[in-house]
């Protein structure tokens, strides 16, 4: 039987498979994005496929503490998008 590999969201700090989750990256270039394929390079943070826990992010600041950068409007709102689908 293979293991699911789990994940932490920075937000909720549940244990989830990755495919429940959002990989959010930090670029090496300093650009921060939502990772799709969920294998750009980069320092990553998981967040929760829902709005609860993006809302809980944005109030507690998790994605700028785990990235180690301000995470923007813009990237909050990319993030709403995918949720939303």
């Amino acid at each position: 039987m293979k293991k699911i590999p789990l994940r932490k969201c920075v937000a909720t700090q549940e244990q989830l498979p990755k495919k429940e989750l959002l990989r959010i990256v930090k670029t090496p270039d300093g650009d921060v994005k939502v990772d799709i394929s969920g294998k750009a390079n980069g320092r990553g943070a998981y967040l929760k496929k829902s709005m609860d826990a993006l809302a809980l992010a944005k109030k507690k600041k998790c994605l700028d503490k785990s990235l180690e950068c301000t995470v923007n409007d813009d990237v909050y709102a990319e993030i709403e998008k995918v949720i939303l689908g």
